[in-house]
């Protein structure tokens, strides 16, 4: 993945739109990973809430893991990170 080859400049307003970035997918990522806890729990303690607590249980990594992706490219571009 080339990097910028001269130094990256960054406005006051870039850097407060990356910081308000990093703290809501810091936010959505910590919630996402308490209902997932919050899931298991309650799976734990009571297996027959399995089935209906299943679903929204698999689906949370992966929205974790496209939010995160999503910050990756848009702060590559930020940056001048170009992919391959």
């Amino acid at each position: 993945m080339p990097l910028p080859s001269q130094p990256v400049t960054l406005t006051v307003e870039q850097i407060r739109e990356l910081n308000r970035r990093i703290s809501d997918m810091r936010h959505d990522v910590n919630n996402d990973l308490a209902l997932m806890i919050a899931s298991v729990e309650l799976i734990r303690r009571k297996p027959e809430s399995a089935e209906r607590m299943w679903k929204g249980l698999t689906e949370k990594p992966l929205k974790v893991a496209n939010a995160v992706t999503e910050f990756s490219h848009e702060l590559e571009k930020v940056l001048g990170i170009t992919r391959p």
